[in-house]
């Protein structure tokens, strides 16, 4: 529920939004696993279901196995129709075997046929769960991570690899892996049985290797820098665009829509460029593995003939290495014509495993609970990248149950504070206590229970509304409890009447593809949850700021009630919320000014006499008075 934050942080100084979408693009990314740590994160999800993976591997095998049968077969059947025709007396084999050798032939093509189909199933299944336990790791990760890391590298770099890097290594999971291990192991077994069949015709047959291994040589140390690069520009070409559309009302305002179209046309322009060098090179290798297969095929029909006609192998025996041989061009080219998607996949895959093996935040070291509802800020300084100061040595004491208002200019401070206050933020120096208790030792069970943030920004989820508040209930809320907490913190904001005269009620879906709330009652969703939540300490950052004028009153009358005898800090973004506090506190310049009560503030004439004057038209008047409004 915190607030959207720019590239250098809510209270940092700005440039406009224009600039700040340019800089989205040219944000840091997110790290990117090395090869030993894309095979870690593989290892992990797979020994999770070690007997799937098992099983998968043994079905793999019996299918590589049973389609040697019927090379074996139709070599022998050579030898039996030779024997058939030869003259009385000579030993070349059998007429009476035709009949079994084509049971044996019909028996393992059916065999091998049910087999593979078993295997891809198997290995896309295998394939899809440990998709999904490193999607699960990612998502984790990032929801895991402090905010500013998340802000610091933009959304555009999140959603490429949560989407974009996803969908590549799920087409590939689904599409190729099954075919790329069938292959492995078929040519593995087959190379074996080509061998067993005479060494010499081995031999032969791996005289293709080294074409292979040439052009190998060749794509390998390209292929898989030129996907990486490919992956990275993609994930450019949607932060610049991303960024661009964030700041297109600021773009258009500034008529700088020809800069920005500029950048992202240069940026899919490279991402463009680099695809059609990967296609470009992945077409060479081709050609070069199709010489190796006739290099091949050369080698053994020249070596089978001297065989023959040395008396060494038979006819039918020659026939089945070849047909052994001629069975290894699917898989062997599916090997070495799949590395393209494969190393596209391997790119994909390290920039999620990336992600997966991101460190998480230090573990609690005090997980006691505050000792009251009492906040203290000693000292706190903190800025955003390296950038210059937000807060500056800030001091603050809020006593348990006391509600106290920040006011101040754009980029005073304020939403840094509160942040700092929630744990959102750490501080870069200072310290915030919650009950004598630091932030940043509270481990996050205890930090929701202490303090709850609601910012201005609030996001409804999809499905039932009611299960949209219950998002906060403690987990010794469930069933018919839960379902009247729902209704009752509902009614503490005042949106019961609302929510029951909607067409089913807390029932109703909203949300993406639901009915739509407007952006007051989203509000009040968001204080029911507080309420659900029921912390010590609420944290109100602007949170009737999306409200129109017409329900700002009762958005505040929510607030206040969502709020009553917690501890309170309200960022106000209306002058009515400080009115109503029981303290004041004036930031400039990422420091407290001035702090009072309304009253006594106006009446000294200082910062706060000012923006309360200005705001509510009073001047020359008493300043004790709220605004009709």
């Amino acid at each position: 529920m915190s607030d959207a934050t720019g590239p250098q942080g809510p209270d940092a100084p700005r440039g406009g939004s224009a600039r700040a979408a340019h800089d989205e693009a040219d944000r840091p990314l997110l790290p990117v696993a090395t090869a030993a740590g894309s095979w870690a994160a593989v290892r992990t999800e797979l020994g999770r279901a070690p007997g799937c993976a098992v099983g998968t591997l043994a079905l793999g095998v019996l299918a590589s196995a049973l389609s040697l049968v019927a090379p074996w077969a139709l070599g022998r059947l050579v030898d039996v129709v030779a024997a058939e025709q030869a003259p009385a007396g000579a030993d070349v084999g059998r007429a009476g075997d035709v009949v079994p050798v084509l049971v044996v032939l019909v028996l393992g093509a059916l065999g091998a046929g049910v087999a593979t189909g078993l295997s891809a199933a198997a290995v896309s299944r295998l394939g899809a769960r440990v998709l999904a336990g490193l999607r699960e790791r990612v998502v984790d990760r990032v929801l895991r991570l402090p905010p500013a890391v998340v802000d610091r590298v933009g959304a555009g770099d999140v959603l490429a690899r949560v989407g974009d890097d996803v969908g590549v290594v799920t087409r590939s999971v689904t599409a190729v892996v099954p075919q790329v291990v069938a292959s492995a192991l078929t040519v593995v077994l087959t190379v074996a049985a080509l061998t067993a069949v005479d060494w010499r015709m081995g031999l032969a047959g791996v005289v293709c290797l080294p074409v292979h291994a040439a052009a190998l040589r060749w794509y390998l140390p390209r292929s898989g820098p030129l996907h990486a690069r490919q992956r990275t520009a993609q994930g450019a070409r949607s932060q610049a665009l991303l960024g661009s559309l964030r700041g297109a009302g600021t773009v258009r305002a500034l008529r700088v829509e020809r800069a920005h179209v500029a950048e992202v046309e240069a940026r899919s322009g490279r991402a463009r460029d680099l695809a059609v060098a990967v296609f470009r090179q992945f077409t060479q290798f081709s050609s070069a593995v199709n010489v190796a297969e006739a290099v091949g095929v050369v080698a053994l029909l020249v070596t089978g003939f001297a065989l023959v006609r040395g008396d060494v192998l038979t006819v039918g025996e020659v026939t089945t290495a070849v047909l052994l041989f001629l069975q290894l061009f699917g898989p062997l080219g599916m090997l070495l014509t799949s590395f393209g998607e494969v190393q596209a996949a391997g790119a994909s895959l390290a920039r999620l495993a990336g992600v997966a093996l991101m460190p998480l935040p230090p573990a609690a070291q005090a997980p006691a609970p505050p000792a009251d509802a009492g906040v203290r800020v000693e000292g706190v300084v903190h800025h955003y990248d390296g950038g210059p100061p937000v807060l500056r040595g800030v001091d603050l004491v809020l006593a348990p149950g006391e509600r106290v208002a920040v006011v101040g200019a754009s980029g005073a401070g304020k939403t840094t504070l509160a942040s700092l206050v929630a744990g959102e933020l750490e501080p870069a120096g200072g310290r915030v206590l919650l009950g004598g208790a630091d932030v940043r030792e509270l481990d996050d069970a205890r930090r929701r229970d202490a303090v709850v943030l609601v910012s201005q920004d609030v996001h409804v989820f999809s499905g039932p509304l009611g299960d949209d508040v219950a998002l906060a209930a403690p987990p010794h809320l469930v069933g018919a409890e839960l379902d009247a907490a729902v209704r009752r913190a509902l009614d503490v904001v005042g949106a019961l009447p609302w929510v029951d005269a909607l067409p089913e009620g807390v029932a109703t879906p909203v949300g993406e593809g639901g009915h739509a709330l407007t952006p007051d009652q989203a509000q009040a969703l968001a204080l029911a949850r507080l309420v659900l939540a029921d912390p010590a300490v609420a944290v109100l950052d602007e949170a009737t700021a999306e409200a129109g004028s017409a329900g700002a009153r009762g958005l505040e009358r929510a607030a206040d009630a969502a709020t009553a005898g917690r501890t309170t800090l309200v960022v106000a973004h209306r002058l009515t919320q400080a009115l109503s506090a029981d303290r004041v506190v004036v930031m400039a310049d990422g420091q407290v000014v001035e702090e009072g009560r309304h009253a006594d503030l106006v009446a000294a004439g200082g910062r706060y006499a000012a923006l309360w004057h200005a705001w509510s038209g009073t001047e020359g008047r008493s300043g004790s008075a709220a605004p009709g409004a």
